[in-house]
């Protein structure tokens, strides 16, 4: 029995194989974060990895609630707090979308359609952040930021920020 890329006309691309990886759905930016999260060695009881943002932003939402001042992840109000290296920025893509992370502490558990990208340079008026599943790939965008470094609002047509985590995390020591 002839092979089923045998019986297709000569230079014709074999046809697509069914997926069977996570990275085949439309979905994977919180995955992708919770592995760079992983490799850079936060325990998954700091940031516990989840296919969907909304809950690893719960479970860090609940513990700087439980513990403000030791808590590994601080949630801030964008306009108030400059992000650096290292810090988890969040959009809410949602049709009614938060604007403020206290509003997501209201609805722990419930799914947000969400985006975060994690920090990695500031400076010159910019907020440059990694983030994945952006146009189905791992991007480097850059969001503009005030003179002080704090991620100005994006345009109306865009999801807001509504929290940027401070990563309090020291894995050096």
């Amino acid at each position: 029995m002839a092979g089923l890329t045998e019986m297709l006309p000569e230079g014709a691309p074999p046809p697509a194989l069914p997926s069977i990886s996570l990275w085949a759905y439309p979905a994977w930016s919180a995955a992708f974060v919770s592995y760079v999260m992983q490799q850079a060695g936060v325990p998954g009881y700091v940031f516990p990895p989840s296919a969907a943002h909304a809950f690893y932003i719960d479970a860090l939402i609940a513990a700087s609630a439980g513990n403000p001042e030791g808590a590994a992840f601080r949630p801030h109000d964008p306009a108030e707090y400059a992000p650096v290296p290292g810090d988890l920025i969040c959009a809410d893509r949602s049709r009614s979308p938060l604007y403020h992370w206290q509003e997501r502490a209201m609805e722990p558990g419930q799914f947000r359609p969400m985006h975060c990208d994690v920090v990695v340079a500031t400076g010159g008026q910019l907020v440059q952040a990694i983030g994945g599943n952006v146009l189905d790939a791992v991007v480097l965008r850059r969001f503009p930021a005030d003179r002080a470094g704090r991620a100005l609002p994006p345009p109306v047509d865009k999801a807001p920020f509504f929290v940027v985590f401070e990563n309090r995390m020291d894995l050096t020591r």
